[in-house]
Order: C-alpha cells, then structure tokens, then sequence
C-alpha cells in the first residue's frame, strides 16, 4: 500500500509541481551554475543509488553529511531551498523510480559508517530511504547515530497509512529543520 502511495504522489508532485521546479532549475542555473546535485547514497539493503536534489552548496563544496558542513558553502539561495524545503523535490524521481519512499529513514552516505551499523543491526536499511520521517519532523539528524537508528527502526515498525501521512503533512507544514548545517538554520 504504501509503494502504491509513494507512485502516486511522486507522480502527481512532479506533474503539478513542474513549473515549480523549472523556476528552481533556472534560478539555480544562475546561483551556482549546476542547479542539480547528484551524490550516491546507500539505499535499501545497502544497495547504492544516487539521490537527486537542489544544489543547496557551492559547486566545490567536500562531499559531506550536513551536520559536518561548512555554513560558508550555504548559497543565499540554497539557505532559501534548505528552510522551505524545496531542495528535495527532485527527489520524488527517487521515489518514483522506486530508490526511495516518501517516507523513510534519510538516505545517508557510504562513510558514515556508524549510522550504517546501527541501522543493519537494527533492520532500518531493510527499508527504503524516504525523503522525511519521524527523525526529520523531531529534528533528529544524522550526528547521532544511535539514537537516529532507534528512531528510525521505531517509525519503520509502526508506520502504517495514518502516519505516512502525519509526516508527510508535519513536513509540508514545516515541522522539522530538514538537513540543518551548524550555525545557519
């Protein structure tokens, strides 16, 4: 059922929001050059996929998980993107093509092996990654492990209909800081 949502809503998010993220594209063009930013993330069963996203850093920024980011990479406009949001809507390809869920435990990257054992020792990467979750609307990052492995697994066993939505909606409402970086949101 819930792969059924994650179709339907991905599509109908990139057939409606289109214009949206056309404007972001350009807007993005003249911000750092290269709108798109692409990076492999572990995805279900370790199985590697590339995420898709809103540059939200300059070009030349070192490949690392946002609690470890600089806030000087932050552009004016990715801050923008960052706050509302919006930088994870190309993501709904993601889930679309089947690498992601809606909702799930945040994708993280393959050197962030710690998160990666507490995950497999606790089944989260069973799962496919999602674009929000518990972790997310708690403003539960990926600077603590452990803890973000626990809350994942939690929300992994009870996540039925009802709460796929709660989430979703906390998220669109603006629940949660998304991917913070220390220092500027």
């Amino acid at each position: 059922m819930i792969r059924l949502f994650d179709v339907v809503f991905s599509l109908a998010g990139l057939v409606i929001g289109f214009p949206v993220l056309v404007v972001l594209y350009v807007v993005g063009l003249f911000d750092t050059g290269a709108p798109l930013f692409r990076q492999e993330r572990v995805g279900r069963r370790k199985e590697p996929f590339t995420l898709v996203k809103f540059r939200t850093m300059k070009v030349d920024t070192a490949s690392v998980a946002s609690h470890l980011a600089s806030t000087a990479s932050i552009t004016r406009f990715g801050h923008f993107l960052r706050r509302t949001k919006l930088d994870e809507l190309p993501q709904l390809w993601n889930v679309l093509k089947g690498e992601m869920s809606l909702v799930g435990p945040r994708p993280c990257l393959f050197n962030q092996e710690e998160l990666i054992r507490e995950r497999e020792t606790r089944g989260v990467l069973e799962a496919r990654p999602g674009i929000t979750g518990l972790a997310q609307v708690n403003d539960i990052d990926m600077s603590t492990p452990e803890l973000l492995a626990e809350i994942d697994r939690g929300m992994l066993e009870n996540l039925n209909a009802r709460a796929y939505f709660k989430y979703i909606l906390m998220t669109v409402a603006g629940k949660g800081a998304g991917d913070r970086v220390p220092g500027r949101d």
